[in-house]
């Protein structure tokens, strides 16, 4: 999750694709749209997708699916993951996985809607530990 991209308030900064093979998820995004599919340096288990370039939005990861029914999941970049976590909650949503850092980068938190459907937060912070 490139800390370095500028994105605006509230708007999708980075996806994550679960799969059963994530060999053949890779030859089919790669194939279908081009995408450089690639290790994450820090992260086993995880590759970066580059959809297109610096000035591309958004890049994602690819990983292996960690539960059945697990989906796409959109990162929504916000000021405050904490604060933004507590307006989920009061709007009749639930935080599935508090806020977490990811060292260097920013803060999470992975939440679901009144729906059921799955999203995430997302705020840049380069001091996060």
């Amino acid at each position: 999750m490139s800390a370095a991209k500028k994105k605006t308030a509230s708007s999708i900064i980075w996806f994550e694709i679960p799969a059963d093979n994530p060999g053949r998820a890779k030859a089919f995004y790669s194939k279908l749209f081009g995408w450089k599919i690639n290790p994450f340096p820090t992260m086993p288990d995880y590759q970066h997708i580059d959809t297109g370039g610096p000035d591309a939005s958004p890049d994602g990861g690819l990983m292996p699916r960690r539960h059945p029914g697990q989906s796409i999941t959109n990162y929504v970049n916000v000021a405050s993951v904490a604060k933004s976590a507590v307006t989920v909650e009061k709007l009749g949503g639930k935080v599935c996985v508090p806020k977490s850092a990811v060292p260097q980068m920013g803060y999470f938190a992975v939440c679901q809607d009144t729906e059921g459907n799955t999203f995430a937060l997302w705020e840049i912070n380069q001091k996060a530990k």
